[in-house]
């Protein structure tokens, strides 16, 4: 696509509806604002390679604070700073056994997205790496 192709698409729309009932049905389905803020904060909080390292970790493992510092080869205080993050956005959970607490992903939902993301990531490399 040229550059101008792309200015004239990213203008104001002055068209009329083509397709006006997918267009009421994509209106009927839109979630409200405060569903899009919470996903888009889903994936903020996603948008760091540190709690991305944290969940590759807790992927198929439980884990403590001390196990995932030394997998990640970082201070027991920064991780335990990222799993707070994690854990306030629901995105881990724990479990506490006497006075070790394990992390692990929080519900299926969030193992099938990280899987789900690192899968289409690797098949985009491989595709990459074939052109």
């Amino acid at each position: 696509m040229k550059e101008t192709d792309m200015l004239c698409c990213s203008d104001k729309c002055d068209c009329n509806v083509i397709y006006e009932d997918k267009v009421l049905l994509v209106k009927e389905s839109m979630p409200d604002d405060e569903i899009s803020y919470d996903v888009s904060d889903f994936f903020r909080i996603l948008g760091d390679s540190t709690r991305i390292k944290i969940l590759f970790a807790l992927d198929n493992n439980e884990l403590c604070v001390c196990d995932i510092a030394n997998v990640l080869g970082m201070t027991k205080s920064s991780i335990s700073h990222q799993l707070s993050s994690l854990k306030l956005n629901k995105i881990v959970k724990c479990r506490r056994d006497g006075k070790e607490v394990y992390y692990s992903l929080d519900d299926d939902h969030i193992k099938e997205v990280f899987e789900v993301a690192t899968r289409h990531v690797l098949e985009r490399r491989e595709v990459d790496e074939e052109v």
